[in-house]
């Protein structure tokens, strides 16, 4: 796909539009077949040592609660609780590396030890080390996002290190054995057309198992509270160039699709998407994993089981790590 080929999907709008989210729904199906993903996931920690300007959970944010779940809240939710439906769990925290230390490695390590759960960790930039008990313990899938391609659009939003180092994160995590998911916000202050071509020409090339876009939302407590959100539509047709690009990848619909419109997380599976997700933080801890706003929109069990059966599809019975552990790591195609 060329880049003048790339830039018109991403345009494409009615008709048109209509046609590339088709292709991207039959490329799904071809490798995946008519099933969605049903993943949980659980925030663990809203401390975060970095400060990215877009999100509500940065360390300079003094009006956040900050909080670390205690071990058996998580066993209650995972081991007596979990709906029927969930193949996969997602622990995910902001960048808190004592978390990490004292509760999520024990937790992978009991998890893999008491059930089949296919387990993926979002846990930011961490060190070596960690990186190896995570995955010694029994994590199969390191998602750690770009959030954008471009270096100097990195830098201007407050992203983590340099857009390098985090290169250098994720082949490290290939490197170690992790499947590793990224992805980008599209529509993120000073974000040209260039900036998106360029981020998913970036994806692509990247030996990922998996990458997602999700349409910036302003965080209330963030630099950019007051600016405009992300255009849904594009964003919805980059699920679709993820998907042509990459047809062995693992790609969500994302909760921020349904804040911009109440059929967004459906037309994301249509177009291609392939994992959804329930959200389990219980209330009283969830108000302050503030990526966007306090007051969240929470995929229930019952919102992603029936967005999935409107998309036309069937929730899977195996994992997604399981299927992923399958598959060798996909390259980019010409379609």
């Amino acid at each position: 796909m060329k880049n003048t080929e790339l830039t018109g999907l991403l345009r494409s709008r009615g008709i048109g539009q209509a046609g590339w989210h088709a292709r991207g729904g039959a490329c799904r199906a071809e490798v995946w077949g008519e099933k969605a993903f049903v993943r949980a996931v659980v925030e663990v920690s809203s401390y975060c040592r970095q400060n990215c300007s877009y999100c509500g959970m940065r360390r300079d944010n003094k009006e956040l609660g900050r909080y670390r779940m205690e071990a058996e809240i998580i066993r209650e939710i995972l081991f007596e609780q979990l709906p029927p439906s969930v193949t996969d769990i997602n622990i995910q925290a902001g960048e808190d590396p004592v978390v990490v230390r004292e509760l999520v490695i024990p937790l992978v390590r009991e998890i893999r030890e008491k059930t089949s759960l296919g387990i993926s960790v979002c846990l930011g930039t961490l060190d070596t080390k960690q990186y190896w008990e995570l995955r010694e313990a029994g994590a199969d899938l390191y998602i750690i996002k770009l959030e954008t391609g471009n270096a100097r659009h990195y830098l201007d939003m407050l992203s983590p290190g340099t857009l390098p180092k985090r290169l250098e994160a994720i082949r490290a995590l290939v490197d170690q054995g992790w499947m590793v998911s990224s992805g980008y916000i599209h529509g993120l202050p000073g974000q040209t057309e260039e900036h998106v071509v360029e981020t998913i020409r970036l994806l692509a090339e990247l030996p990922l198992s998996g990458n997602s876009v999700s349409p910036f939302i302003a965080g209330q407590d963030t630099v950019w509270a007051e600016s405009p959100g992300g255009c849904l539509e594009t964003a919805l047709n980059a699920v679709t160039a993820m998907r042509l690009l990459n047809p062995n990848r693992i790609i969500p619909a994302v909760s921020a699709m349904n804040i911009l419109h109440p059929d967004g997380y459906v037309r994301a599976l249509k177009a291609g998407a392939n994992l959804t997700t329930i959200n389990l933080t219980p209330e009283g801890w969830r108000e302050n994993y503030q990526l966007y706003k306090k007051d969240r929109l929470i995929m229930s069990e019952q919102r992603v089981i029936s967005a999935i059966e409107k998309a036309g599809l069937e929730p899977s019975r195996v994992s997604m790590t399981e299927v992923l552990s399958s598959l060798t790591h996909s390259t980019p195609v010409t379609v």
